[in-house]
C-alpha cells in the first residue's frame, strides 16, 4: 500500500512539475492581444480626458463665482486623475507583451499614465488650495495650475523611439480595438 501511494505521489509530482514548466514557458499575451487590451484601456480614458478638458475650458470662461469654479475644477481634475489611474491599472492587468522589450514597453505605458495621473492630482490639489476671496487672484492661480498641468502632461508622453517593437506596431495598426 505504501509503495502504491509513493508511486502515485511521485507521478503527481512529475505531472505538477511538467505543468509548472509548461506554464513558466508561456510568456505574456501576444502582441495583438496586448495591443487590444491597451487600446480597450486607453479609448475610454481618452474620451474621458477630452470631455474633462472641454468642461475645464468651459469652466474657465463661465460666469461663476470663484467658489463654484473651484468646486467644479477640483471635481473635474479628480475625475481625470481617477480616469488615468483606471487606465494605468488596466494596462497593468494586460500584462507584459511577448515581444522584444515587452517589459520595458509595458512599464513605459504604465509610467506615462502614472505621470499623467499625478499631474492631474497636483493640479487638483493646487486649485483646492487657492483662496476664492479675490476673483482675479483665484483665476490667475487657476491659469498657472493649468499651465503647469499642460507642461507636466506633455512631459509625460511615452518616448516610443526607445521602446520600439515591430510586432506591437503592427498589432496596434491592425487590431480593431485600436481604430
Amino acid at each position: 500500500m505504501r509503495t502504491r501511494r509513493a508511486a502515485t505521489a511521485g507521478k503527481l509530482t512529475v505531472v505538477l512539475a511538467t505543468l509548472a514548466l509548461v506554464l513558466a514557458g508561456c510568456g505574456g499575451p501576444s502582441p495583438r492581444v496586448w495591443a487590444a487590451s491597451v487600446c480597450e484601456a486607453l479609448t475610454p480614458w481618452r474620451a474621458e480626458i477630452n470631455k474633462l478638458t472641454s468642461s475645464t475650458q468651459q469652466q474657465m470662461t463661465a460666469q461663476t463665482t470663484p467658489a463654484q469654479a473651484k468646486e467644479n475644477l477640483v471635481r473635474l481634475f479628480a475625475g481625470a486623475e481617477q480616469a488615468s489611474e483606471t487606465a494605468r491599472r488596466k494596462v497593468e492587468q494586460a500584462g507584459v507583451p511577448e515581444t522584444d522589450h515587452g517589459a520595458e514597453i509595458s512599464a513605459g505605458f504604465r509610467a506615462s499614465l502614472s505621470k499623467v495621473r499625478d499631474a492631474y492630482g497636483r493640479a487638483r490639489d493646487t486649485i483646492d488650495g487657492l483662496d476664492t476671496g479675490e476673483a482675479k487672484a483665484f483665476y490667475d492661480g487657476v491659469r498657472a495650475a493649468v499651465e503647469t498641468l499642460n507642461k507636466e502632461y506633455d512631459a509625460s508622453a511615452l518616448d516610443t523611439g526607445k521602446l520600439s517593437s515591430t510586432e506591437l506596431k503592427q498589432a496596434f495598426d491592425e487590431v480593431p480595438e485600436c481604430r
